[in-house]
């Protein structure tokens, strides 16, 4: 009886200096956030917003096959950036790469400052045709309606072109002198890898040997309600990117009759190689960029959040169980798995011999494509399918820093003009440009000074895509203050 007293003790204990353990984690865990006074905004030329509706009817479609490709609408990109911008045109340095993509640079009179560069692109991703319907207007009309402006393009991501020209045109206009030389990168195929555009145009800076402050590209946003527990809208600035893979499977096996099939088809095969990536994927932990992302946001969220957050080290299990009960969430702390094509057969009676597959993976920090091949082959096990890589890859980027002066920048100029947000770092899902300038700069950041909440986060690359006016000129206002505040 002694020692079950002793033991019920001693767990009590225990429990106790563990409860005090998380307490003091959570009383020491600190705001990041920073003390900024906001400025008042510059005021956008009126007329901006018909030249981002003259620029969202521009079909600048990036088709999967080259053959698709419409140069026309791309000369009309041309045509339109040089004929709205008359001072950004004659007044900067222009280069065009593979006919299409821009790059100005903007000379400072300080060569000792390095020069920052500001990116976007012009392309857009196809608007399925069956789908027209469900439209609410023409996505290539640039409608203006309800204080919202609707197209292809409006989020991703000619807001960042269209808001960055008429910045910099507007500080032309006022005799705006940079002390830093700026160069701001527009390409025309980031929707399909960015080979043609952005690939040329960092290229072309290295052997130039530009090393540049900062990239700041497309890719955060201004989130209202897409961070759980979260009633302040977050400044989600992206310190680093996934991967992209995309495998081919392929398989060949005797087909014949449907009236007499075989306990396997080529069908059978792939679908069970399909299920068993689905069912096993890679683990799940948590990177360093989601980390810092916790370090942010922990200490402005509830108690048991906060708590939770803090303790990261010791609760660990808990996090990845709440992460991987969503989608965005699993999306943060594991290289993903989605199956996208499956091609098999061409008429009802007959059984095929072969059977393809395309599955894509979006690849966390600290894993690499050649651990994700393995991990297929080694969850397959089936010598009889094919892998092969598809045409593009791209590794997970390096982490940009939180803790300089580039990040500082960005983080005093949204919250200057945004004091109500709350600012972190975080992990881009998705691909952009800025991959292809790691050797230009150490700090890429993404980040688009546009509102995004759970509806209009689904509009982009699908049905009725669009941004609020207001939120269009404060781009405008953001890249302004920018350019400011990078010339102090």
């Amino acid at each position: 009886m002694k020692i079950l007293k002793k033991s019920l003790l001693f767990l009590l204990l225990a429990f106790i200096l563990f409860v005090g353990y998380l307490f003091i984690n959570t009383l020491g865990f600190d705001s990041k956030q920073i003390s900024v006074t906001p400025v008042t905004p510059a005021v956008g030329n009126p007329q901006a917003i018909d030249h981002f509706a003259e620029a969202l009817k521009i079909r600048t479609v990036s088709p999967e096959k080259s053959i698709d490709f419409d140069s026309l609408q791309f000369g009309k990109f041309n045509h339109f950036l040089a004929e709205t911008y008359p001072l950004v045109d004659s007044l900067l340095d222009k280069k065009i790469f593979n006919s299409f993509s821009h790059l100005y640079k903007w000379q400072g009179s300080d060569s000792d400052l390095k020069p920052i560069i500001l990116m976007g692109h012009l392309d857009v991703v196809p608007v399925i045709e069956k789908n027209l319907s469900e439209w609410k207007v023409d996505p290539w009309a640039g409608t203006i309606r309800n204080d919202t402006i609707w197209g292809r393009g409006t989020i991703d991501d000619k807001v960042g072109v269209v808001g960055i020209m008429e910045a910099v045109e507007q500080l032309l206009s006022q005799n705006f002198k940079p002390k830093r030389t700026m160069y701001f990168a527009f390409g025309h195929d980031e929707e399909i890898g960015g080979r043609n555009g952005a690939v040329a145009m960092a290229n072309y800076l290295q052997q130039q040997g530009v090393k540049a402050e900062y990239v700041l590209d497309e890719g955060g946003v201004i989130s209202e309600g897409l961070v759980p527990d979260m009633t302040k809208e977050v400044a989600l600035i992206g310190t680093a990117e996934k991967g992209y893979l995309s495998l081919n499977l392929n398989i060949r096996i005797e087909g014949g009759h449907s009236s007499m099939p075989g306990k396997e088809t080529a069908i059978d095969v792939m679908s069970n190689a399909i299920t068993a990536l689905k069912n096993n994927p890679l683990p799940a932990k948590i990177t360093i960029p989601l980390e810092q992302f916790m370090e942010y946001l922990g200490p402005e969220m509830p108690f048991l959040n906060k708590m939770v957050f803090a303790n990261k080290s010791v609760l660990g299990p808990i996090l990845l169980n709440v992460y991987e009960s969503t989608s965005s969430g699993n999306a943060q702390i594991r290289t993903t798995t989605s199956p996208t094509i499956f091609n098999s057969g061409v008429k009802d009676n007959i059984i095929p011999m072969t059977a393809s597959a395309t599955v894509n993976f979006r690849i966390l920090p600290e894993t690499t494509s050649d651990d994700v091949i393995a991990h297929v082959k080694r969850i397959i096990n089936d010598d009889r399918i094919t892998i092969t890589k598809g045409s593009f890859v791209s590794e997970p980027s390096k982490l940009s820093a939180t803790d300089n002066a580039q990040f500082n920048t960005l983080n005093t100029t949204i919250l200057q003009l945004f004091p109500e947000v709350i600012v972190t770092p975080y992990l881009v899902v998705g691909g952009t440009d800025s991959r292809h300038y790691g050797e230009v700069t150490d700090n890429i950041y993404r980040f688009s000074p546009i509102h995004l909440n759970k509806h209009s986060q689904k509009s982009f690359h699908g049905l009725n895509e669009r941004v609020a006016v207001s939120d269009f000129y404060d781009a405008i206002a953001f890249y302004v203050q920018l350019i400011q505040n990078s010339n102090q």
